[in-house]
């Protein structure tokens, strides 16, 4: 089982802004996607564009959202993002951990050899679908050492 195909731009952002988001829409918001037995939620207030607001979080890259700039990379890969929540437990690529951030418990599924990463948020009986992005080497090395502390202490 492969990864899904790759989303390329072709020039024209308004087509191919559509055309992502209608990917999205249906392989991430309507696909009633669960990890670990519990549903995947997606947040869309507020909406920009029509579009939903992790949207435009999951395509797009900066520090203050209202500066963010897509991405391209992440754009094509839109795909992607169903496809690592649904195989992260059973894939022999795939890989998956907890770790805390502002006191928030994530999970992390990490496609290493494409270097590509989902993050959730983890709330009581669900799950809050945070962001995606390509992992560069520096973040890859943290992603090593969270991954291994995680495992080493849930084996006790």
């Amino acid at each position: 089982m492969s990864l899904p195909e790759l989303f390329p731009f072709h020039g024209n952002w308004p087509a191919y802004e559509n055309e992502i988001y209608a990917v999205f829409v249906e392989t991430v918001v309507k696909a009633d996607l669960k990890f670990r037995g519990l549903t995947i939620r997606v947040q869309y207030a507020p909406p920009t564009n029509g579009k939903g607001f992790r949207f435009w979080h999951l395509i797009a890259e900066g520090e203050r959202e209202e500066d963010r700039t897509p991405d391209m990379r992440r754009c094509e890969r839109i795909g992607w993002i169903a496809w690592l929540i649904t195989n992260a437990e059973t894939h022999s690529k795939l890989s998956w951990w907890e770790n805390e951030r502002f006191n928030n418990t994530h999970v992390v599924i990490w496609h290493e050899e494409e270097s590509f990463a989902v993050v959730l948020a983890k709330r009581k009986g669900y799950y809050v679908l945070k962001t995606c992005y390509l992992v560069r080497s520096k973040r890859a090395k943290d992603f090593e050492r969270e991954r291994s502390e995680f495992w080493k202490a849930r084996k006790g």
